[in-house]
């Protein structure tokens, strides 16, 4: 029946000439005619590491290359997103300050991000050795890594942490970003800071690290209220 349906305004579409704009148009006009609204999404928790989990990662990842360790490192730091953090460039790191130029992140919004003091001098000496490159991170042909590559590097000490090992639910370098906003949560900083550091677009976004962080506190609370 949708198939025959389909054929038959398609037909009527072509030889009424509609454009993109109309069809549009006609379908807007047709939901509202009939009530019709998207159904809502199903929305789950972002899974997040277990302090054991994480502690396992950064062990497995002491040994890793050194562009490998800091790539892993900044986006646990920073909750850079991956599509950022490709295209981060020597010169949008400010040593001095701690601090990380976005430029034209999510949104085409430009922003910086920090990382933390003691991250500094391992950062600093990484730079030292960039042998003139453009980007943070390279390939060996000089060109900078692709999201694909973050994602295969992620996966595989993932692996080696003994983590992702569920075929159904793979990690991947997002998972830092959860990790990042959940930390920050927990230590107490406002949503308008976390809103400001993390580049979401509104106080929203924040509520699922609320969540996550509520977790940490509901075996106290349900112990108190036992005694």
């Amino acid at each position: 029946m949708k198939s025959e349906l389909i054929r038959k305004f398609t037909n009527l579409s072509r030889r009424e000439k509609l454009a993109y704009n109309d069809l549009s148009y006609i379908f807007k006009q047709v939901r509202c005619n009939l009530g019709l609204k998207p159904n809502d999404r199903i929305k789950r928790l972002p899974r997040i590491l277990t302090d054991q989990e994480l502690s396992s990662f950064f062990e497995v990842i002491e040994d890793s290359l050194l562009s490998h360790k800091i790539m892993l490192k900044l986006l646990f730091y920073t909750g850079l997103r991956v599509s950022e953090l490709v295209n981060i460039k020597i010169s949008d790191i400010d040593i001095k300050n701690n601090k990380i130029f976005v430029n034209q992140g999510k949104g085409s919004k430009d922003r910086y991000v920090l990382f933390p003091e003691a991250f500094r001098l391992v950062l600093e000496a990484y730079l030292a050795n960039s042998n003139g490159k453009q980007y943070l991170f390279e390939s060996n042909r000089g060109t900078k890594y692709t999201p694909r590559r973050i994602q295969q590097v992620v996966s595989g000490y993932m692996e080696n942490a003994g983590i992702n090992t569920d075929p159904n639910r793979r990690l991947g370098p997002h998972i830092f970003r959860h990790q990042f906003l959940t930390f920050l949560t927990k230590k107490g900083m406002s949503d308008a800071q976390i809103q400001l550091i993390s580049g979401h677009s509104t106080k929203k976004s924040l509520e699922v690290y609320q969540h996550l962080s509520l977790k940490d506190v509901e075996k106290d609370y349900q112990r108190a209220w036992k005694t």
